[in-house]
């Protein structure tokens, strides 16, 4: 199948970001339709992505297409499974973007229909630099998991994994940016504070944090050789008190969002 048309249910961040990383590498389709209930998210996402058709009220416009992405929040999911199961192409793919409901609870929902995948998107893959993992149905057929990774290839990379893996991969590589992101940019406003230029700053710290996960995870040495090699530790009497907030807040929210 040729995919021509790609339908987005629900406008928000994630479809943003996707219409972003398709845009960056001219990737075109005949149509592109996207269903959200808010005028407002429709409109902002319009101004930047001119091409596409907006519809607050034609669900069945968005769920119709060749490959229709499921961007909406759990507490709505099963509702919307009802609501587009009988809109669903046969030979469509439906790619849901959500944690929580696994592949075969889904195509219960929608009476059998075997064409299902999910993938846990990365906002890194608005820079075309994402981790988005990917798992299908038993039953998906061959050329339909090769259309999708082809299609996904504007989003980074795409590691097929089992279906119980994506809750794991939604705590580190989708909402990991999170741990770091607060910190990476007080360290380059330390830098400039320090006297280096932006850019200087910037080249600095994306060189050292890649630096830190090859030393890390390449050089063969253990966690403890690895930390021996800088006798200086700024940070070293709030080491353990950070550990415990990854345990306190990280652990909860995965088995809130397997459950």
């Amino acid at each position: 199948m040729e995919t021509q048309s790609i339908g987005f249910i629900g406008g928000g961040r994630i479809t943003k970001i996707l219409l972003t990383a398709f845009r960056n590498v001219s990737k075109t389709f005949k149509q592109v339709i996207v269903f959200d209930p808010q005028e407002a998210v429709l409109n902002a996402l319009k101004l930047k992505f001119e091409g596409i058709t907006i519809t607050s009220t034609d669900l069945a416009k968005a769920a119709s297409a060749d490959v229709v992405f499921l961007a909406v929040h759990p507490p709505v999911m099963m509702e919307t499974l009802a609501k587009i199961k009988d809109v669903l192409k046969p030979d469509s793919i439906l790619v849901s973007l959500a944690p929580k409901f696994t592949i075969l609870k889904m195509s219960e929902a929608l009476g059998g229909f075997p064409n299902i995948a999910r993938v846990n998107p990365s906002a890194s893959s608005i820079i075309n630099k994402g981790i988005n993992p990917v798992c299908f149905s038993p039953s998906m057929a061959e050329d339909n998991k090769a259309l999708l990774i082809s299609l996904m290839q504007p989003f980074g990379v795409s590691p097929e994994v089992k279906d119980f893996k994506i809750e794991a991969y939604a705590m580190i590589s989708a909402m990991g940016h999170t741990y770091f992101w607060f910190q990476i940019q007080k360290l380059k406003e330390l830098a400039i504070e320090f006297g280096m230029e932006e850019k200087e700053a910037e080249t600095v710290i994306s060189k050292m944090l890649h630096g830190s996960c090859e030393t890390l995870f390449t050089s063969g040495l253990t966690y403890a050789e690895v930390v021996d090699m800088v006798p200086v530790k700024p940070l070293g009497e709030v080491e353990e008190t950070i550990r415990g907030y990854y345990d306190q807040y990280l652990i909860s929210l995965f088995n809130k969002i397997k459950s």
